[in-house]
């Protein structure tokens, strides 16, 4: 009877103690890996969503019939409608990447996304963005966004749409990119499959 007493009364082992302790510090790390994952995806987000919407926006451009202005005597001719990529535009921000914080964009005229002409630059491209962004935004006419060392190469007769971003303020940064080369024979723009991607959570 006093052996069965002894044995209702027993509490837990230390072992056992340090097993569910063990157990709970494993769950917590996959817990804060799996939440830390999550928020930088996303972040990421506003970058592959902004460049994909470059992209479209230097298709377009592209699309649209551009004619001189032109005063005709009578019997001649005007010239011949062209298609042409939008040229380069001013990274925003300026001076890189925002490190680890959001950036505001200047709204105002002849700032950041609301610079350029019809012809060139951000309003050329219809793009802008009005709320706080993680990335540096690129655009670039017949050349790579600096820093890229992967993806298509859209060399002299394409473009490329950019986002520079550095989440965790190192010294290593992200790059999400996506161009278009205009085919010399065919006068056609073809646009690279999807987003290239580097360091993807950097």
């Amino acid at each position: 009877m006093r052996a069965l007493k002894r044995y209702d009364r027993r509490g837990f082992t230390l072992v056992e103690l340090m097993i569910v302790v063990a157990i709970i510090g494993v769950l917590a790390a996959l817990a804060i890996f799996g939440v830390r994952r999550y928020l930088a995806s996303a972040k990421t987000s506003e970058a592959k969503n902004s460049v994909g919407a470059i992209t479209r926006g230097a298709a377009a451009a592209f699309e649209r019939e551009t004619a001189a202005s032109e005063i005709l005597a009578g019997g001649n001719n005007s010239g011949t409608a062209s298609h042409s990529l939008c040229t380069s535009a001013t990274p925003v921000p300026a001076g890189g990447p925002p490190m680890g914080v959001k950036y505001q964009p200047n709204t105002a005229e002849g700032s950041d996304f609301e610079q350029g002409t019809s012809t060139g630059s951000w309003k050329c491209l219809r793009f802008s963005m009005t709320q706080p962004i993680y990335y540096q935004y690129h655009y670039y006419q017949g050349t790579r966004v600096p820093g890229v060392t992967q993806g298509p190469d859209p060399g002299a007769t394409g473009f490329e749409a950019g986002a520079v971003g550095n989440l965790d303020a190192d010294a290593v940064n992200s790059y999400f990119t996506r161009g278009g080369t205009v085919d010399a024979a065919t006068g056609q723009l073809a646009l690279a499959t999807q987003v290239n991607i580097e360091n993807e959570y950097e």
